[in-house]
């Protein structure tokens, strides 16, 4: 699907007031290869359950960088199978294990970092949308999450020019609680993402 920034905007003016499940429909129907990306942090279940309920078959990247908390484990396990999610796994090329030996967790000062971010996460990503090649793609972006995602919208352009949908971009929290509580679904928030540690810092997907 290829819309400029111009189409972009306008539709975003329209996308306003429009039902999530809308704004899935629409994009499943103009787009080819379309995949939604989770980590299982919190509220992740809402993007999950809506895009599924239009398209049960669509591929639902994981990118695990290893450091979850088995709350999280347990919350995505649950998850996959109660969606019934067409779970795409991709891990780091080195184990958790053998990192913590010789390197650890950087702290978000040290040089390392960096390094640490483009093993755990960034790559193994680039090897999901290198497989997959999406043209549409399905993320639980929010405004108020971070400066950047505050210059996004529901449509925004990724940095190699895929559509991003964020569906639930200008929710709340608490709407996003109603919407969990009305579909009775669960939600996890005992999430650590080592490539963050911050909640308002990004590790570099979605810039």
């Amino acid at each position: 699907m290829a819309l400029n920034q111009q189409e972009i905007q306008n539709l975003n003016k329209q996308f306003k007031g429009i039902s999530p499940e809308e704004i899935i429909s629409w994009a499943i129907q103009h787009g080819k290869t379309p995949v939604v990306t989770t980590n299982f942090r919190p509220y992740e279940v809402a993007i999950l359950h809506a895009t599924t309920k239009v398209d049960n078959s669509i591929p639902v990247i994981w990118c695990d960088t290893g450091y979850n908390t088995p709350q999280t484990y347990k919350h995505a396990e649950e998850l996959i199978s109660r969606l019934e999610l067409n779970i795409k796994l991709y891990v780091p090329k080195q184990t958790s294990a053998h990192r913590d030996a010789v390197m650890g967790i950087p702290h978000i000062d040290d040089p390392k970092h960096a390094i640490f971010t483009e093993q755990v996460k960034l790559e193994p990503f680039r090897r999901a949308m290198e497989e997959h090649r999406p043209d549409v793609w399905f993320t639980n972006l929010r405004k108020g999450q971070t400066a950047h995602r505050d210059s996004l919208d529901v449509l925004s352009l990724s940095k190699d020019g895929v559509l991003k949908v964020s569906p639930f971009y200008h929710w709340s929290d608490t709407q996003l609680d109603a919407y969990l509580q009305k579909h009775g679904l669960p939600n996890e928030h005992k999430y650590f993402d080592p490539t963050k540690v911050l909640e308002n810092r990004e590790c570099g997907l979605h810039t």
